[in-house]
């Protein structure tokens, strides 16, 4: 599923803190490349490109139009499709990462069935022994 997030566990956050430091005694270089890179920055980017690949489809379009030229209608046609294609990606790329970005991801609950409860699915019910089993060794 695209977009969904899974909360960390302390030890795992604690892991991965230790992993992050590790690389940037590493490779300083790297580091402060990767935290350089805006996504919203790059999308917008993309999406300013594309825009103008489709003023240049159009120019391209009028003129096979004016030359009587249908091979360059054509690929200014395609040209337009394509540029209107990865803008609309790139714009809603850019709204799916201000949403994560802003907003907190939903609280989990945890839900114990009793003996009693055999409503749920066969994985459910695996999924919440593993659960079970889980949180009993912590």
């Amino acid at each position: 599923m695209e977009g969904s997030t899974v909360p960390l566990s302390e030890e795992e956050q604690r892991q991965f803190e230790q992993l992050e430091r590790a690389l940037a005694a590493e490779d300083p270089k790297f580091v402060s490349a990767m935290r350089g890179t805006n996504v919203r920055l790059y999308y917008k980017r993309r999406a300013v490109l594309a825009g103008v690949g489709f003023v240049l489809g159009i120019v391209v379009l009028m003129t096979g139009a004016i030359i009587p030229n249908t091979i360059i209608g054509v690929v200014g046609f395609v040209m337009m499709v394509a540029c209107l294609y990865i803008a609309a990606l790139s714009m809603k790329r850019i709204s799916n990462a201000g949403e994560s970005d802003d907003i907190p991801p939903p609280p989990t609950t945890k839900r114990h069935r009793t003996k009693h409860d055999s409503s749920g699915s066969f994985m459910e019910r695996m999924e919440d022994r593993w659960r079970r089993r889980r949180d009993e060794d912590l």
